[in-house]
């Protein structure tokens, strides 16, 4: 299968190299049996290798928003920035002329602020985008992802992403909103876990070397099947490849209702 140009995570953005894996004959968990079904259907990758202010830079343009909109303020920020240090350049840029440049990602403002305030913020600490792209790359994972949560503005999934996506970590499997709503109704995870509880779950019941394609597969199965308000099994439970491995918390194909997970009678017990 063809992957998606628009996806960042996961399409020809996402810097990823074609990496098969073959589907464990006995997987250890059913998380990974979960993952190696999407294996056969989506492009199998290895990530790594973006470079990681550029990186951090992607996700934060991503946030609350779809990679439509994202990837045009993108580009359009490399266009008009992208000579030289990024974080250099953008930590001395008119905030109000960078969130007019962006201004197709939404809450442009805000984001502006917040790649002002993390350009600064790298050329004081590690002396420019070179330096973070070396301490991204080479540190201990721990370190990077507790110093990258101690910069306003990142949370955990764009902390993840950049661990994933620049430094090419093993076993980092960023939760979005897709991951997230997808591993507690499929039952990978408790009905009612954080995106954190999600993250530990999957991180440890799938193989390190199986997590990165883990994440941008099940994004773009929660696009194409399991979306939010309408997955595919509601009205036929043939129409998703992936019904015969999957809880269904929270759908419920006899009444045409769909709750998030953690809502589900069954996941409380009553």
């Amino acid at each position: 299968m063809d992957e998606p140009a628009e996806n960042i995570s996961g399409g020809a953005a996402g810097g990823g190299r074609d990496t098969p894996f073959e589907p464990a004959a006995d997987p250890a968990t059913r998380a990974e049996a979960f993952v190696d079904r999407l294996g056969e259907r989506y492009w199998q990758k290895a990530y790594g290798g973006q470079p990681a202010f550029e990186c951090l830079v992607r996700t934060v343009l991503s946030q609350n928003t779809s990679d439509v909109a994202s990837q045009p303020a993108h580009d359009a920020l490399m266009d008009r920035y992208g000579e030289g240090d990024l974080a250099a350049t953008l930590a001395d840029a008119d905030q109000s002329e960078l969130a007019d440049t962006i201004s197709s990602a939404g809450l442009y403002n805000q984001k502006s602020e917040t790649l002002v305030r993390l350009g600064g913020r790298v050329v004081e600490e590690h002396g420019g985008a070179d330096g973070f792209d070396s301490f991204v790359k080479d540190a201990d994972p721990g370190t990077v992802r507790s110093a990258l949560l101690d910069m306003k503005g990142v949370g955990p999934k764009t902390a993840d992403c950049v661990l994933l996506f620049s430094g090419g970590r093993g076993g980092v499997f960023p939760v979005d909103t897709h991951v997230h709503r997808i591993a507690r109704r499929v039952g990978l995870a408790p009905a009612d876990a954080d995106h954190e509880g999600v993250r530990e779950a999957l991180e440890r019941d799938v193989p390190a070397e199986k997590c990165g394609f883990g994440h941008t597969a099940t994004i773009q199965f929660g696009r194409e099947f399991c979306t939010a308000r309408k997955p595919a099994c509601l009205d036929d439970p043939e129409a998703c490849p992936m019904a015969d491995c999957c809880e269904q918390v929270g759908v419920y194909p006899e009444t045409g209702e769909v709750v998030d997970p953690s809502e589900a009678p069954e996941a409380s017990g009553d």
